[in-house]
């Protein structure tokens, strides 16, 4: 009887290990993903299922409103690869990566403003996303407002047949606009494919907006209450984490320390 009861257990746990990796992801969202596997998220989560010795599948949904509760709410996938730490509608692993929202500009403006009172972005045409199904302004949008800088500034909603970063930088690259505000992986993207040569520049938020944060700490998201999976991933994101900066490395993913929440 010990004997056969052993024997279930290990074909159990067997059929268990080798259930596949079954991910939540935007089938048109680059840098982060793309149906043909073309985004870091892509290589990112292909990294663990070939570290856990199993198939990748996807659960394909444009990351909209009620994206988490169409895919992983209705039992369709188990992992989100890229969530800010302190998203609530997932358990959260440790953060494999920290970014900020960035100032690019074209190579030869330098020195970049040192802060959001630099008279200079009273001048420049600034782009800025607006982001959210309300098409709110991102942090970035939030400072230049409270520094009286409005006139000049151009939005660009998620809504379009590109994303908001691809369009503002693509602007900019046309000498459209004279400055850009973007979210770090998609800033560091976008700018690499650009005809002129874009920099990236961490401008840090004025004092008056310490609790609208601009830099992010981003982890993996798995179903609340699947702490067995959370273990996993904290495990695999301890053991590659040299592995996923490459990743994020290609791409051109800006980076910040550890002192992000």
């Amino acid at each position: 009887m010990k004997r056969l009861l052993a024997c279930v257990v290990a074909v159990a746990a067997a059929a268990v290990q080798a259930a596949p990796l079954r991910v939540c992801a935007d089938p048109d969202n680059l840098p982060y993903s793309r149906a043909d596997g073309s985004g870091f998220e892509n290589r990112i989560a292909q990294l663990v299922a070939d570290d856990f010795g199993v198939a990748l599948e996807y659960a394909w949904l444009p990351d909209l409103r009620g994206f988490v509760r169409k895919t992983m709410g209705a039992g369709l996938c188990d992992v989100i690869i890229g969530v800010p730490v302190s998203f609530g509608r997932t358990l959260n692993t440790r953060p494999y990566y920290r970014s900020s929202y960035v100032l690019v500009l074209p190579a030869g403006a330098a020195p970049a403003p040192a802060s959001f009172d630099d008279p200079r972005l009273a001048r420049w045409r600034v782009g800025v996303q607006l982001i959210g199904d309300d098409a709110a302004a991102s942090p970035p949008g939030h400072a230049l407002a409270q520094a009286g800088v409005t006139a000049n500034v151009v939005g660009y909603p998620v809504a379009g047949d590109r994303p908001a970063a691809a369009r503002m930088l693509e602007a900019l690259d046309r000498g459209e606009l004279d400055a850009a505000f973007a979210w770090g992986p998609q800033a560091g993207y976008y700018a690499r494919g650009a005809a002129r040569n874009l920099r990236l520049y961490e401008v840090p938020p004025p004092a008056a907006l310490k609790d609208q944060p601009f830099r992010f700490a981003i982890a993996m998201g798995v179903r609340r209450g699947d702490q067995a999976l959370r273990a996993r991933l904290d495990d695999f994101i301890a053991r590659r984490q040299a592995d996923i900066d490459r990743i994020l490395a290609d791409y051109g993913v800006p980076r910040v320390g550890e002192g992000v929440p």
